[in-house]
């Protein structure tokens, strides 16, 4: 069931990146940001609803982060860059949202180690 869920994330992130990014993969060094906005539960206080929109409290649940980077930057390989390896920083982070969603920055590093 998970590496369904999982094939399917990384297809509607595939299509998403098309649509949204038309050029010819990044070569070079990368710096990455991600930001995963997970949904809230509709069984939680109303207290507790407002201290996650405004992200007093953060997801501490699965998946893990690490687990969503991944999932991530192997769904964009060879359409936003060539291949992950490429990615020489990343900064990954979990929130909650009304709106669940991927945040998406990309750095090209240039020659003397500058973005």
């Amino acid at each position: 069931m998970i590496q369904r869920k999982c094939r399917y994330t990384k297809k509607q992130l595939a299509m998403m990146c098309q649509f949204q990014y038309k050029k010819e993969p990044l070569t070079g060094p990368l710096i990455v940001s991600l930001k995963f906005y997970r949904h809230i539960q509709s069984s939680i206080s109303k207290k507790e609803r407002e201290l996650r929109i405004a992200g007093a409290h953060r997801p501490i649940v699965k998946p893990d982060t690490d687990n969503y980077i991944k999932s991530t930057l192997d769904g964009l390989n060879g359409l936003l860059w060539e291949d992950d390896n490429q990615i020489v920083k990343i900064v990954a982070e979990k929130y909650y949202s009304d709106h669940p969603r991927v945040e998406i920055e990309v750095e090209e590093v240039n020659e003397d180690g500058n973005t």
